[in-house]
């Protein structure tokens, strides 16, 4: 501020219009002189993304946006409003380096990473969604962010951190969500969760095992060949036992690859050893993607899965699956201008 001729304490009304009335609008800024907003915003606040599409279903209450990055890069958040709350899948980088390949993000390679701000902004534009009651019922309030878009998260650490930072601290100087609602995914990037941890911010973390077996795992993600099974678990019980709270283990079940009753059996029984009650499983049937060999785990098939893992002594659920029919499912965005 002090730079461009201004008063410091513009600094935190320029923070309360974006943190607290979600806006970027100069216009809206009426407690700033009208000759400062323009040049304010401009040099502040420069447009991040720009919106190319929104495409909605389940009766409007599921919406991707596309969005376009100021050097033409594409991402993709999904707003999903459910009765009593909302959530906001967000991306943390354009594409993914982690090449797991029943994923179309995966397939289609890193960009590159995000900036804070590009990860903040996202959430931003979602909770005036809300706010402005953009989707069926009316306004509301974003209740909860999942790091589950485009991206390894753990990968672009330390934008990450500081995103989270700004999400949950209160206005100015940050969104107000809480940090326990907020998830972190990852593929098992082990010393990166540990380090997490450390961090001491009680968000959930989500790990994305996607098999038991090293054998296995080490095709579906590929990252494994790095940190085995065994590590990514010993990972995530240092940050259950920091934090005091239960990680998520996500498995999409691919029919005939990792849906056999033998692998339900050893999940149960891993997960047990390494984490004790401090887990829950999303099982999560297999979202299509073009030109993909693989399928979802036959119904039938499924539910035998979730009740195996349920009689090892692990809480297991099928995840609710939003957006297929418009590709913002788990493992669908590609991102596609």
């Amino acid at each position: 501020m002090a730079e461009l001729g201004e008063k410091p304490f513009r600094a935190t009304q320029l923070a309360n219009h974006y943190f607290g009335r979600l806006t970027v609008d100069p216009d809206a800024m009426t407690d700033i002189p009208a000759t400062s907003r323009d040049k304010l915003v401009g040099e502040l606040m420069p447009t991040l993304f720009t919106v190319v599409r929104k495409i909605t279903c389940d009766e409007g209450t599921t919406r991707k946006t596309l969005l376009r990055a100021h050097d033409g890069t594409l991402i993709e958040s999904v707003l999903m409003r459910y009765p009593g709350r909302a959530t906001l899948c967000i991306s943390s980088q354009a594409g993914c380096g982690m090449a797991c390949p029943f994923c179309a993000t995966g397939q289609a390679g890193l960009t590159r990473n995000l900036s804070t701000a590009e990860i903040v902004d996202q959430v931003r534009m979602g909770a005036a969604a809300m706010r402005d009651g953009e989707l069926p019922g009316g306004p509301g309030r974003l209740s909860n962010i999942v790091f589950m878009g485009m991206g390894e998260p753990l990968a672009n650490y330390k934008r990450v951190v500081e995103a989270v930072h700004r999400i949950c601290d209160p206005a100015p100087e940050g969104l107000g969500i809480s940090h326990r609602s907020v998830t972190v995914s990852t593929v098992g990037l082990a010393p990166a969760i540990r380090k997490l941890a450390d961090e001491k911010m009680q968000v959930r973390l989500a790990v994305s095992l996607h098999t038991p077996d090293d054998e296995l795992r080490d095709t579906l993600v590929p990252v494994n060949n790095r940190w085995s099974v065994d590590e990514v678990l010993e990972a995530a019980r240092y940050y259950a036992d920091v934090s005091g709270r239960r990680v998520s283990i996500e498995y999409a079940l691919i029919k005939d690859i990792n849906d056999q009753p033998w692998r339900a059996d050893l999940l149960a029984k891993r997960l047990r050893k390494h984490l004790g009650q401090l887990v829950h499983v999303n099982v999560i049937p297999l979202n299509p993607t073009p030109g993909s060999k693989w399928d979802a785990a036959p119904k039938p098939v499924e539910r035998e899965f979730v009740r195996r893992v349920n009689a090892g002594g692990v809480a297991c659920t099928v995840r609710d699956t939003r957006g297929q029919e418009i590709a913002a499912a788990c493992g669908q965005l590609a991102a596609e201008g």
